[in-house]
């Protein structure tokens, strides 16, 4: 916290605080008898430190009384406890109570008994500690303590739980100042950038001297019967604006340095890439026009080349056709000489090819007439072999016949010889001689000189029509 040109801020703050101090750890009782007007309620003492300079309402977080219920009347009545609750039940003349632990409920007499409830919840202390460090600085620190009931035997006779509206009311007063007194002791022996740093020291030191407190150095009996469940610290904050800002400042410095090393790396590097854009766009420009000059210095001497070469092939084209046609007709006339001495050729083995036919048909005649002849011959040689058996078996079978049945069968065959014969022109006679007509060979030779008469006269006719 700064120091004000025209007081002491801090000091005020500090009585103020004390103030509230002093009239929160005094026990409030529960409400005034029957018949006595109750007081105009003042403000708690935790309102009015709220409303002193620094204080916050989040600065406490207790549960309120514990729900207890009373069942019964007079002097026969039930307490029923809830089961998260610590009870402690003490009657009239006994040394030790009748009931103690968690969740416990009873037989009460109100002539004769007490009890006392306290919750068995986790409390926590929510603590702002305004230190001064090792350079006179002030330094706020925000953390927090979470305790509970350990051995309740032990607490309700060393703490103060009468408080009706906040039974831990007291307790957690007591153990708030105690974490702000460690909390501050410790912080006076650190610089600023420890306590904003590293946290750590200051959790050890106010966890070691709070369980010190609660729980008893090696596990003795001077304890409180709590423990400490934990303790942390939120944040730790410079209450000066100023000395924060000059605290500040160096980191900023060297941030804002680094920055503007990082803008001036960055504008350089991109001065050097426009500059090497720029230079590669120009290189390019340059190398794109020397191509292009390049481009059309060959496109002309393409040009060029392609027109030589078209009069060129021109001219070419035009002996080549001179000498196309000259070849064309001496290949022509070449073609008809070949075609005419292929139709001669053609021909020629035409002619040979029918002379050969016509010669071979002609042996092939000549060898199918002899054949015929050959086997006319051999035919007719059979033939008149066959004939001449046949006469000559006829003649066997003549000279076998009778006269009579010889004579017969001449007679027989008269008509149809007789049929056959021409008719005649003339008619003439030929006498038989009846001197041998009782022979065969009589009868022969007489049929023979017939039979040369019809000759003759046959042949007379056809030499004379």
């Amino acid at each position: 916290m700064s120091v004000a040109d025209k007081g002491n801020a801090y000091l005020e703050q500090v009585v103020a605080q004390q103030a509230v101090l002093e009239d929160d750890l005094k026990a409030r009782r529960g409400a005034p008898p029957p018949g006595v007007a109750a007081p105009a309620r003042q403000p708690s003492p935790l309102a009015r430190r709220d409303r002193a300079p620094g204080g916050t309402a989040a600065e406490r977080l207790t549960p309120g009384p514990v729900d207890v219920r009373i069942t019964g009347f007079w002097r026969w009545k039930n307490v029923l406890v809830p089961p998260n609750a610590f009870v402690v039940h003490t009657r009239r003349g006994r040394d030790k109570p009748l009931h103690i632990g968690l969740g416990v409920s009873f037989r009460f007499n109100p002539a004769i008994d007490s009890f006392l409830v306290v919750p068995g919840a986790t409390q926590t202390i929510l603590i702002n500690a305004y230190c001064i460090c090792q350079e006179l600085q002030g330094v706020l620190v925000q953390g927090y303590v979470q305790w509970i009931i350990q051995d309740f035997g032990t607490a309700y006779r060393k703490l103060d739980f009468g408080d009706s509206e906040d039974p831990m009311r007291l307790v957690n007063l007591q153990l708030r100042e105690q974490a702000e007194a460690a909390i501050k002791d410790k912080v006076a022996t650190m610089g600023v950038h420890d306590v904003l740093s590293d946290k750590q020291p200051i959790i050890e030191e106010l966890t070691a001297r709070l369980r010190a407190v609660a729980e008893g150095a090696d596990n003795s009996d001077q304890g409180l019967g709590l423990r400490i469940v934990t303790v942390q610290i939120k944040e730790a904050v410079v209450s000066s604006s100023r000395l924060w800002e000059n605290l500040q400042k160096p980191y900023r410095a060297v941030q804002s340095q680094i920055a503007r090393l990082a803008e001036l790396q960055a504008e350089e590097a991109i001065a050097q890439r426009e500059m090497a854009t720029e230079r590669l766009k120009e290189t390019q420009r340059l190398e794109y026009e020397r191509e292009l000059a390049e481009l059309r210095a060959r496109n002309e001497a393409w040009q060029f080349d392609t027109e030589a070469a078209e009069r060129l092939r021109r001219t070419q084209r035009s002996h080549d056709d001179t000498r196309a046609v000259a070849e064309l007709e001496t290949e022509t006339t070449l073609h008809a000489l070949r075609m005419e001495r292929d139709r001669h050729a053609e021909e020629a083995e035409t002619g040979r090819l029918r002379i050969e036919r016509e010669q071979e048909l002609e042996r092939l005649a000549l060898g199918g007439e002899l054949e015929q002849a050959r086997s006319r011959a051999q035919s007719g040689h059979e033939q008149a072999l066959l004939d001449l058996e046949r006469e000559r078996m006829r003649a066997d079978i003549a000279n076998q016949q009778t006269p009579a049945s010889l004579q017969a069968t001449l007679i027989g065959s008269l008509p149809e010889i007789m049929a056959k014969l021409p008719k005649p022109a003339e008619l003439r006679t030929v006498s038989i001689n009846g001197g041998n007509q009782t022979t065969v060979s009589g009868l022969l030779a007489e049929l023979a000189t017939v039979v040369g008469a019809l000759r003759s006269a046959v042949d007379t006719d056809r030499t004379n029509p």
